[in-house]
């Protein structure tokens, strides 16, 4: 007869070998549909980490960008780091007097957002700058995580951070898991993501790229600080996007992830290179349980890169028919 030890150890034999068989069939995707998107990502994944693949990658070149507004989280009705500079410009308020009879800043006092914003780039540019400079790096920091903290959006009532993609937040994990490298590429500013792009995502500081304002080193009350000044330093958009992921990143990606015209030089750079790439476009068009829009969309406007993406084979996600859920917060 067999000992007690010999049987103990082959039960718990026959117990790895399912655990790690149910490990390799678990669904990767859960909240993405079955469909030629999901396939495309999982497909092309199975591929570039296949050792006897011919299309095969080394993990040190295994990089995925991410846009960040309507991409990873929501962007609808304007940009969350705008409500954020809106939201301090209330704070600011009583220090600025001058600010009832200048604008863009009068209108914005009056509850008038639309009439602020009519300055466009020009008055996105004086909101930014006051609400975003004047003060150290690490004081704003302090700044953002608070209202990350507290602040609820304007129409979900929702924290920001729930306001997040459950189905994003899976391909995150999914590619990490298979040895990649996930950078943060948005045209928001850098200093407001890295706070919690962490906690949110799983992506630390230094893998995040964004705009930013100058910065000055100073000696304040005998202590070094940085400063930040009211001057654009860096816009990381549009045809920035590849100057900032050649200049921060120093690889060129194997994927890149969008939702807007914005991103469409990202996905051009990304997919241009020899070898297997892929480029997704996240498509908006859930208008029940998020947001639908395109073409014509103030905020991420998807109308060239939608038009590229037929011609490049870029896959584009369909929000309403792909992702089963949205938001985290749906699972629970």
């Amino acid at each position: 007869m067999l000992s007690s030890r010999v049987v103990a150890v082959f039960f718990a034999f026959c117990l790895t070998l399912v655990l790690n068989a149910q490990a390799q069939n678990a669904d990767p995707l859960p909240s993405w549909a079955d469909g030629a998107a999901k396939q495309a990502i999982v497909g092309f994944v199975s591929k570039v980490t296949r050792e006897n693949s011919p299309g095969f990658v080394p993990v040190s070149e295994r990089i995925a960008t991410f846009d960040n507004d309507g991409t990873l989280w929501a962007e609808q009705p304007m940009y969350f780091q705008l409500l954020f500079a809106l939201d301090r410009l209330k704070a600011l308020a009583p220090q600025h007097p001058e600010w009832s009879s200048q604008e863009p800043f009068a209108s914005l006092l009056k509850g008038d957002v639309k009439g602020a914003l009519a300055g466009g780039d020009h008055a996105i540019l004086e909101i930014v700058m006051a609400s975003h400079a004047g003060m150290t790096t690490d004081e704003f920091a302090a700044i953002v995580k608070e209202w990350i903290a507290t602040a609820k959006h304007p129409l979900s009532h929702l924290p920001y951070t729930d306001m997040v993609y459950q189905p994003m937040l899976e391909v995150l994990a999914y590619l990490r898991a298979n040895g990649f490298k996930t950078f943060i590429v948005s045209g928001g500013g850098v200093e407001f993501m890295r706070p919690w792009t962490q906690a949110v995502y799983g992506i630390p500081p230094e893998q995040v790229v964004g705009s930013s304002i100058k910065t000055e080193f100073q000696m304040r009350d005998g202590k070094p600080v940085l400063v930040r000044l009211p001057q654009v330093n860096f816009i990381d958009d549009k045809t920035g996007k590849p100057v900032g992921i050649n200049q921060y990143i120093g690889r060129r990606p194997i994927i890149a992830f969008g939702n807007s015209d914005g991103d469409l030089q990202m996905l051009q750079w990304t997919t241009a290179a020899a070898g297997l790439r892929l480029g997704v476009l996240v498509h908006h068009t859930d208008a029940r349980r998020e947001w639908a829009y395109d073409r014509k969309s103030s905020v991420g406007q998807l109308d060239k890169a939608l038009d590229e993406a037929s011609v490049q084979g870029w896959t584009v996600v369909d929000m309403k028919q792909d992702w089963k859920v949205i938001y985290p917060h749906e699972k629970r």
